[in-house]
């Protein structure tokens, strides 16, 4: 399967790229997989954790300095559904709409927010209504996207000690059961 090839080449071409964070795109993947890793989630979950901003990487500019919002999370996992199951996709689709429920069911989340997502937060339709929270909690895997959301907002901290980036290709490579080469 092509994917897992055109994930590496993408991150290797597009992974040093920075959206308003104080680390890369590849760094911030990493540390977030990190800490489903270190928290002890399978390895559909650190595959979402890893890949959940591979909707960025899309693009050759940000779009959140342009007051635009790409829907990241929609095409990142639109991309990976062909080679990925929902255990992969879905929190990865719905770690947007996850900071919204946060804003809205722990308002002392929202001060926690790095000045890029606050940024983001509006562009992406601001806090949750009641009405979304009570939505959003039907979806089964709500609770794993509030997980990738909070080791989102953890995972950008300069010169943590994380996964390799080859040793998450293999984890990728395992969940896919494709043939591909890491090196």
């Amino acid at each position: 399967m092509q994917i897992l090839e055109d994930i590496k080449n993408l991150y290797l071409a597009q992974g040093s790229t920075r959206y308003g964070e104080n680390v890369t795109q590849l760094e911030h993947a990493l540390q977030t997989a990190q800490l489903a890793i270190e928290d002890g989630y399978d390895d559909e979950f650190i595959a979402a954790c890893f890949l959940h901003d591979i909707g960025h990487l899309h693009y050759a500019e940000g779009l959140a300095q342009k007051n635009i919002d790409g829907e990241h999370e929609e095409l990142g996992a639109k991309y990976l559904s062909s080679a990925f199951s929902e255990n992969v996709t879905e929190p990865i689709r719905l770690h947007v709409a996850a900071k919204r429920y946060l804003c809205a069911t722990e308002p002392e989340y929202h001060d926690t927010l790095s000045k890029a997502s606050k940024h983001s937060l509006k562009l992406q339709g601001g806090v949750y209504t009641a009405e979304e929270v009570q939505e959003f909690e039907k979806n089964s895997l709500f609770e794993k996207a509030v997980k990738l959301r909070i080791y989102d907002d953890r995972g950008k901290i300069l010169d943590l000690k994380v996964i390799n980036f080859d040793e998450i290709l293999v984890l990728l490579k395992k969940i896919t059961n494709t043939p591909f080469t890491v090196s």
